[in-house]
């Protein structure tokens, strides 16, 4: 992964040389934009893998928060870079004197006059009833999940979650079990186990959604989501699998054949799943780190108007990969215009609001419901509307400017000689 940063750098010192320090404004656009590129193709090459962009560092109350629902993650990355570019630059060239310029100065202070003038506003607006939801936080370690010994306990305490999340006085109309709640094939699970968890919902009127391993008629086996209750069933399947986890990437199957790896030959689901309908509310379903990729989260747009992660981060233990995974969940609930739930495993269950706040969350490694009350949104941030687009576009100018320049240059470079 050190490798694209690595490959931004290449690229700057190839295209700008020791004309850096002349040209502070024109060397951090480079810069920005090649750090773009090089996030942006660590986001798409080899599945992606995208986790803690720098632009995520720009939640609120960060200015460049505003500019989260026009740019996305890799836009407002790329500003977070310019402007570091430009401060370590003009300070090189002739220090504060030379970033106290006016074209420094002003394209200093451009970016976050920009967020700040669009932060709060808002691009979507609320639709529909608001919905009572309860989100289910199982913790169970990892190591304890996938005990066959503990197979009947994790049953037990997840019926027990689910039992204790629709006894409330005013039951919620959704209740939510975390990615792989059961650790085994849906079509495993006990007799009656499943129908246990339909009556639960059935009879408050409401619905359950849970994660699980769902395998089909032709043995194609889904890291998936099924809802349960008074709606027909309904249910998603996984996306973007994680290469080495769920599948097996080319020329890597006899790997996989030697090491008997459990659940590791998973199959993609559709890229146009509709989303699930509860209420008033319909509800895009992603699962564990599919929330990294915004471009293709907006596919469920403009149609969805909540969005609900379940994950299990059960696998990092007690590090910062909890609260870095919140994070980036307040980016998409910016870049969309959308409520996001989560229900995980270990933490951290929540609620974002659109606006990229938490509304509520649950203590990490605790077991609990958390309950909440939600209300979907309609409508398209530019974001929504256009992907990454409008930010690699942006980013291609400065680049060409720079290919241009460099091969002027060529010709009186070879005239000098």
């Amino acid at each position: 992964l050190a490798l694209y940063p690595a490959l931004a750098g290449a690229a700057f010192v190839a295209l700008r040389g020791e004309r850096v320090a002349g040209a502070p404004v024109r060397a951090a656009a480079l810069f920005g934009a090649l750090w773009l590129g090089s996030e942006w193709l660590r986001g798409v090459l080899f599945t992606g893998f995208p986790w803690l962009a720098i632009g995520y560092a720009q939640t609120p109350p960060s200015p460049l928060a505003g500019l989260l629902p026009v740019l996305g993650v890799y836009g407002v990355g790329a500003l977070s870079a310019f402007v570091a570019a430009l401060c370590a630059f003009a300070l090189r060239a002739g220090g504060v004197r030379v970033l106290l310029a006016w074209r420094p100065a002003l394209a200093l202070c451009a970016p976050f006059a920009a967020g700040f003038a669009l932060l709060g506003h808002a691009w979507t607006q609320p639709v529909g009833a608001p919905l009572k939801v309860a989100l289910v936080q199982t913790d169970f370690a990892q190591s304890l999940k996938w005990d066959p010994a503990r197979f009947e306990e994790v049953l037990r305490v997840n019926l027990e979650l689910a039992r204790d999340a629709f006894g409330q006085a005013q039951p919620p109309a959704l209740v939510v079990l975390p990615e792989t709640t059961v650790p085994t094939l849906l079509d495993r699970l006990p007799a009656g186990y499943l129908e246990a968890f339909a009556g639960l919902a059935a009879a408050s009127g409401a619905d359950l959604v849970m994660g699980a391993f769902r395998r089909d008629a032709e043995e194609r086996i889904y890291n998936a989501a099924i809802s349960l209750g008074s709606a027909p069933v309904q249910l998603y399947a996984k996306q973007h699998l994680v290469p080495f986890g769920e599948y097996s990437p080319p020329l890597f199957g006899w790997f996989y054949a030697l090491a008997q790896i459990p659940m590791s030959d998973q199959t993609r689901g559709a890229p146009d799943q509709a989303p699930m309908r509860f209420g008033a509310q319909q509800v895009a379903l992603n699962i564990c780190y599919e929330d990294l990729f915004g471009a293709e989260l907006i596919r469920a747009l403009p149609a969805a108007t909540l969005m609900l992660n379940l994950s299990n981060l059960a696998w990092y233990g007690d590090s910062l990969a909890q609260p870095q995974h919140l994070q980036i969940a307040r980016v998409r609930a910016l870049e969309t215009g959308r409520p996001m739930l989560r229900a995980t495993n270990t933490g951290m269950t929540a609620v974002v609001q659109p606006d990229g706040s938490v509304a509520a969350v649950l203590p990490a490694f605790a077991r609990g419901v958390l309950h909440a009350e939600v209300r979907g949104h309609q409508g398209m941030t530019p974001y929504a509307r256009w992907g990454d687009r409008l930010a690699l576009l942006a980013a291609a100018i400065p680049i060409v400017l720079a290919l241009l320049a460099a091969a002027a240059a060529r010709p009186r470079r070879t005239e000098a000689r």
